[in-house]
């Protein structure tokens, strides 16, 4: 068990929490965690990229002079790859980059990058993510008064409004809801940044 101190926004003390081994305590995985950034990158490609071929270029058909005679190679259509305006060989099409990766080898995976950011001692648990005002200038003293100034903070099932509208213009900061949480972003941050309601949220999950 990691038992963690709680802070408030403000840098002050709000108690302990406890942090479940089989969640945050793994001896992190770097195979599984690479299987799951490729895999969620790869489902992050739109794949709407397409070349026109030879048979989508808007040109004559018919053959471009006769076959035997001329001197030259033989040619058909002027719409092959090798002439100017012609269609293009073996271009990207559209497609799905997607991959198939079993439900519980990601489960596993987002366990074993919550267990990275807990073997490096770099989860932050606040008492809640909540601001009086969207205010950027006072959410970035608050952060920087926590020492926080690359992360990734995990709220409640939702975002503070005031909370979300004063960190869009915060760079280096990611905010998302628990049901939002995933790998990739986990490990692109220096910091994970959990609420309590957030590590209640992912016990509850994993149980």
């Amino acid at each position: 068990m990691v038992e963690l101190a709680v802070k408030t926004l403000d840098g002050a003390e709000a108690g302990s929490v406890t942090l479940s081994d089989e969640i945050f305590g793994l001896e992190p995985r770097q195979d599984i965690l690479h299987r799951m950034v490729v895999w969620q990158l790869a489902r992050r490609q739109a794949g709407t990229h397409q070349t026109l071929s030879r048979a989508d270029i808007n040109r004559t058909k018919r053959k471009m002079y006769k076959q035997k005679g001329t001197g030259g190679a033989r040619h058909g259509a002027a719409s092959a790859p090798q002439f100017r305006g012609g269609g293009r060989a073996f271009g990207p099409v559209q497609r799905s980059h997607a991959s198939d990766l079993p439900k519980k080898v990601r489960a596993l995976a987002l366990k074993h990058a919550l267990s990275t950011k807990a073997k490096e001692q770099r989860i932050v648990v606040l008492d809640d993510a909540t601001l009086a005002e969207p205010k950027t200038k006072l959410l970035k003293e608050r952060l920087a008064g926590l020492g926080l100034s690359n992360a990734l903070v995990i709220s409640g099932a939702e975002v503070d409004a005031n909370f979300g509208l004063a960190s869009r213009n915060i760079g280096h900061l990611d905010v998302l809801p628990v049901q939002g949480i995933n790998v990739y972003d986990i490990l692109r941050r220096q910091t994970l940044v959990l609420t309590k309601a957030a590590v209640d949220a992912l016990e509850a999950r994993f149980k």
